[in-house]
């Protein structure tokens, strides 16, 4: 059985690898056509803007004509620096967005035959990426609050004498994260990672219209946002929704989302990147009824017009 899947895995690697044989040029076009959109491929000079340039085919770089730096398609891109060929890039994207509840590291370097480093520091690269699609992003009409705890679990001790009361703030454990979502109906959802529920007042405040709809659960700490919003709350002691639409169910299906990704294909996730598979399981929610073709295409031009990340960039050289 274990040679069985070995042969398996190593037959869905060659296959990858055939697909996209004799396609590098062809993977290098899609990303000259994705970075310089606006000009249908052709270069444009990062540093001054000038369309003037010098090809320089060997290396697949240009040459500026005005100020003379040169650079390639993914320069000042979250793909600087890279070593992998644009087949493989393309390939991982594609596998990347294919995940419904996400893909881990192990995985991710099987599939593309990379180390799990790579695989590591590349997924990590297009969560950023895709987040900086909601950066700026307001949640009009009706929106949905709450909140879950991950991580941070205090393992109870073998005997019963040595069990203590995991209740307690004094034994509860210092990497317990919230993620705060807010979801707007028919639009996109938000994630936060806090150390508290109560936070995401303040952030409901700062990005919701004034003009927006809320629901949200009986927490005490929502009561707050009633000043400022249309407020509706559901009791889910008594009930998860009713006939009116005064429900959470959309969040809560983020949340379940993002649980079954860290618990059935993380296993683990650091609360100091807890933040990134949050962003990455808003995505594939929003995104979720968008063919892979598309979202793929979506990702990568978006990791194309992002700039070198600060918090990757020679991750594994303590750069960052």
């Amino acid at each position: 059985m274990a040679q069985h899947f070995l042969l398996s895995a190593q037959a869905r690697t060659l296959s990858l690898k055939a697909i996209y044989k004799g396609g590098e040029e062809k993977a290098y076009e899609t990303f000259r056509k994705l970075r310089w959109s606006e000009t249908q491929g052709e270069p444009i000079c990062p540093k001054c803007g000038c369309l003037d340039h010098y090809e320089i085919p060997t290396r697949r770089k240009f040459k500026c004509a005005v100020c003379h730096a040169q650079f390639s398609v993914t320069s000042g891109t979250m793909f600087a620096s890279r070593k992998l060929p644009f087949t493989d890039l393309l390939a991982a994207i594609c596998l990347f967005v294919n995940g419904a509840k996400g893909m881990s590291a192990v995985q991710f370097s099987r599939d593309l035959d990379v180390q799990y480093k790579t695989a590591f520091v590349l997924a990590h690269k297009l969560r950023e990426a895709l987040a900086a699609e909601t950066v700026m992003e307001m949640l009009d009409g009706e929106v949905e609050i709450d909140g879950a705890y991950f991580g941070g679990h205090v393992r109870p001790e073998n005997r019963k004498e040595d069990r203590i009361d995991r209740r307690k703030k004094v034994n509860q454990s210092d990497r317990r994260r919230v993620v705060v979502a807010l979801r707007q109906r028919g639009g996109r959802t938000l994630s936060f990672v806090r150390q508290s529920e109560a936070d995401g007042v303040e952030i409901a405040r700062a990005r919701m219209v004034a003009n927006a709809k809320l629901f949200a659960d009986e927490a005490t700490h929502w009561d707050a946002l009633e000043i400022q919003f249309e407020t509706d709350r559901i009791n889910h002691s008594e009930a998860y929704s009713d006939f009116n639409g005064k429900h959470t169910n959309w969040v809560e299906s983020y949340f379940s989302r993002l649980r079954r990704m860290v618990g059935g294909q993380h296993h683990h996730v650091s609360h100091k990147y807890l933040y990134q598979y949050a962003n990455h399981a808003a995505w594939l929610e929003d995104h979720r009824r968008r063919s892979n073709g598309a979202n793929a295409f979506a990702l990568l031009g978006g990791a194309l017009n992002h700039p070198v990340s600060r918090v990757w960039a020679g991750y594994w050289q303590r750069a960052s």
